[in-house]
């Protein structure tokens, strides 16, 4: 007898439909798994049949054939276990009552109880939108199906809890659908910590109000690492949709701990030593990397001259484009790659170039290396630059407390608030979205601004991109401000922060 039952394939942060088929025949016993299956898949035979038993259920003697359909395309990970145990046990007659069109993931212990499994989220939109009736999920994804509304989550706990329920002996309680709170949560680095370096603080303060990446350069130990950790203590809480977004991708990712919704801005902190796959994503299964995870939070990238050239030459089209391509052997997947990059690094190897009090000890020629291994195009995509300056007793120890990072963070949210209203029923969320051909009806300029930025642009040889970020950072200035035209102030204050890197080509 052979019975079909649905399941899911996560393909990058997506899921689409498949089908498990189990067929019993007489003839010598024997347990085949076919459809492109991968280690861990076929692996799963032995899982299965373990799991059958000491569920209290018997295996089938005879040869047990499972076929995940489309046959085409490879198949990968353990949450096919839980359905290909549940088509063995329905041929065999233990399970006779099968929801119609009701989906099923997860992995299998031994001993019967199903494990966890990565991409719930994706799977569970998708059965929202393929209108099955309920999914079935490990009890530890519960919580991250149940964010998906409109369906029902049934978690479960073991293969014979599911048998139970599929039969109507013992019913599984579906779990409830709730949405958390977002709230922006209190970072142990506040700016009232940070003494002084009001330059840096404006600039992250630009950079939290409208989306835009920062390059800070200083001697080591000036703040710039601190000042990075206190960025996310100023920006304003995840809306759900993009919680949502980050979710999926921590989910398709395996990195979701505990379930359900990622309420938090990510804060991702990769070390200058790390690969390019680890950082644009890749391996066998093309996941996603660091600036994926990065997803709406920020990448911090400290020592950034001492990363790879090949890892910093990727960032160019999810800087420019909000997303990154990944295409490997085992297939082509898109992610989300909408970050706001702070970069931090040194004036020069030694860190004390231009230093008034400490001798660089760098060569001519290893200092010009240092500096050629940021590229003109690479440092084209930074919209705002800012020196952070060794501070002197004195400033360190300034008994005048400095404003908070609660203060700074509602200043950011009621420039956030300008934007949403200025670009409700647009995909734009801040400035930094916006494409050359909005800038002409959302960057309007005042006579005195539009001649300043014509001669900034002949007088420092600004490149068209350029040119469009000068235009967006000025436009976050006036949100800034509250003014709705951007006005000669803003727009001398946006060239004031533009990065200029020595060496750059």
């Amino acid at each position: 007898m052979a019975t079909s039952i649905k399941s899911a394939a996560l393909c990058g942060i997506a899921a689409h439909a498949l089908t498990v088929e189990a067929d019993i025949a007489s003839g010598l016993p024997g347990f085949a798994v076919v459809g492109l299956p991968d280690a861990a898949v076929s692996e799963s035979r032995d899982r299965v049949r373990a799991a059958i038993k000491n569920s209290g259920f018997s295996f089938p003697t005879g040869r047990v054939t499972v076929n995940l359909a489309p046959a085409d395309s490879r198949k990968a990970g353990a949450g096919y276990d839980l359905p290909i145990a549940v088509a063995i046990l329905a041929s065999c007659g233990f399970i006779t009552k099968l929801p119609h069109e009701a989906i099923y993931a997860g992995e299998l212990s031994l001993d019967g109880s199903v494990r966890p499994v990565p991409g719930v989220l994706a799977i569970a939109e998708m059965a929202r939108e393929s209108k099955a009736p309920c999914l079935f999920v490990p009890v530890e994804n519960a919580a991250e199906a149940a964010l998906v509304p409109d369906i029902q989550i049934i978690p479960v706990g073991s293969l014979l809890a599911l048998a139970l329920h599929l039969e109507g002996t013992r019913t599984i309680d579906p779990a409830p659908h709730a949405l958390p709170e977002l709230n922006a949560p209190e970072w142990e680095t506040d700016f009232a910590a940070i003494r002084g370096q009001f330059t840096a603080k404006r600039v992250l303060t630009i950079a939290a109000s409208g989306g835009h990446n920062i390059l800070l350069s200083g001697p080591p130990g000036s703040g710039k690492t601190m000042l990075s950790h206190a960025l996310p203590g100023i920006l304003p809480p995840l809306t759900y949709n993009e919680a949502l977004e980050t979710t999926r991708i921590y989910s398709a990712a395996g990195l979701l701990s505990g379930g359900g919704l990622v309420n938090t801005r990510p804060f991702r902190h990769p070390h200058h030593s790390a690969s390019a796959v680890a950082m644009v994503g890749g391996g066998a299964s093309a996941r996603p990397g660091e600036i994926s995870l990065a997803h709406r939070g920020i990448l911090f990238m400290d020592e950034f001259p001492e990363f790879p050239r090949s890892v910093l030459e990727h960032l160019r089209e999810p800087l420019e484009d909000g997303t990154i391509t990944v295409s490997r052997a085992a297939g082509t997947n898109t992610y989300p790659a909408k970050f706001l990059l702070v970069a931090a690094k040194n004036p020069c190897p030694c860190g004390y170039a231009g230093d008034p009090q400490i001798s660089c000890v760098c060569s001519p020629t290893r200092l010009e290396l240092y500096r050629k291994k940021l590229s003109g195009p690479l440092i084209d995509r930074i919209d705002l630059a800012a020196d952070v300056p060794r501070q002197n007793f004195s400033e360190l120890t300034a008994g005048n407390a400095d404003e908070n990072s609660g203060s700074v963070r509602e200043r950011v949210i009621a420039a956030r608030e300008r934007q949403n209203t200025r670009y409700a029923g647009t995909k734009i969320i801040t400035n930094s979205d916006l494409s050359a051909r909005m800038l002409p009806k959302y960057c309007p300029t005042t006579d005195a601004a539009g001649k300043l930025i014509g001669a900034a642009v002949d007088r420092f040889h600004l490149s068209a991109r350029s040119y469009h970020r000068l235009l967006k950072v000025s436009r976050t200035i006036a949100d800034l401000e509250g003014a709705e035209i951007i006005e000669e102030k803003h727009l001398a204050e946006a060239l004031q922060y533009r990065p200029r890197v020595e060496g750059a080509h």
